[in-house]
């Protein structure tokens, strides 16, 4: 969240890895983080929307505590500690249960190097799930002319839920259940995507961090290896804007 500092005189600073990093209030750790360029791995945080903290992936250590950067309002002398041996290990626990959760093979998914996921995970120095995979049964929504749902990549992070709900006031999307049961369901007699009136010009249709919401026939136009997160490090790109 870019905050105007134009008529701020105000001096609030706090240190994230010995970097003194000023912010005024209002601004999250988060938000203070990536306008002054220091990078703190995230997946759920868009900055179009309130900050929930459900994936964790952004905890940082403040004044020896635990906390979501992305939630987490910013206060005077706070030192945090985000670049640790420790906590970076806990984010690659995090990220290769996500993996293992679903069905994740980045070779053949349409949205590698394009996936938050799978560059979180490269930036992170995850190089195996470690955890046996579920490999859970689940279905793929082909029924929408333009835009399908693979079940199988969902990592439940609710940005298509909200960006249906407060941006395209549609109200499209939904999660039920909990733990392993967890589901994204479509609001519709049917439970089928074609029968709503999402639109490919959704926000929610352009939003989904991983390969689980997909336009139809533009698959590989561009090919592996010329996309944004394989030309640009995700790391570069969060901490110039281009990124959430």
């Amino acid at each position: 969240m870019k905050i105007d500092r134009s008529n701020d005189n105000s001096s609030n600073t706090l240190t994230i890895d010995g970097k003194s990093v000023a912010f005024i209030k209002g601004q999250t750790i988060l938000d203070a983080a990536l306008e002054a360029e220091v990078y703190i791995p995230h997946l759920c945080f868009n900055p179009k929307f309130e900050p929930h903290g459900s994936c964790r992936v952004c905890m940082v250590e403040v004044n020896g505590h635990t906390h979501c950067a992305c939630t987490t309002p910013a206060s005077q002398n706070d030192v945090i500690k985000s670049d640790t041996r420790e906590i970076n290990h806990d984010r690659r626990v995090l990220l290769q249960m996500l993996f293992t959760e679903g069905n994740h093979f980045c070779p053949s998914c349409e949205k590698s190097g394009n996936c938050l996921l799978q560059s979180t995970a490269y930036e992170l120095g995850m190089v195996s799930p470690h955890f046996s995979p579920n490999f859970p049964i689940r279905t793929v929504d082909a029924s929408h002319p333009d835009m399908l749902i693979d079940h199988n990549r969902c990592i439940f992070c609710s940005l298509c839920v909200r960006a249906s709900r407060e941006i395209d006031c549609k109200n499209i999307f939904g999660i039920s259940k909990r733990g392993s049961q967890t589901t994204l369901t479509v609001n519709s007699s049917s439970g089928r995507l074609g029968d709503t009136d999402f639109s490919s010009n959704d926000f929610a249709a352009n939003i989904c961090p991983v390969g689980a919401i997909l336009h139809k026939g533009v698959g590989f136009a561009k090919p592996i290896g010329n996309r944004s997160n394989d030309i640009t490090p995700l790391k570069t790109q969060a901490i110039s804007g281009e990124g959430a």
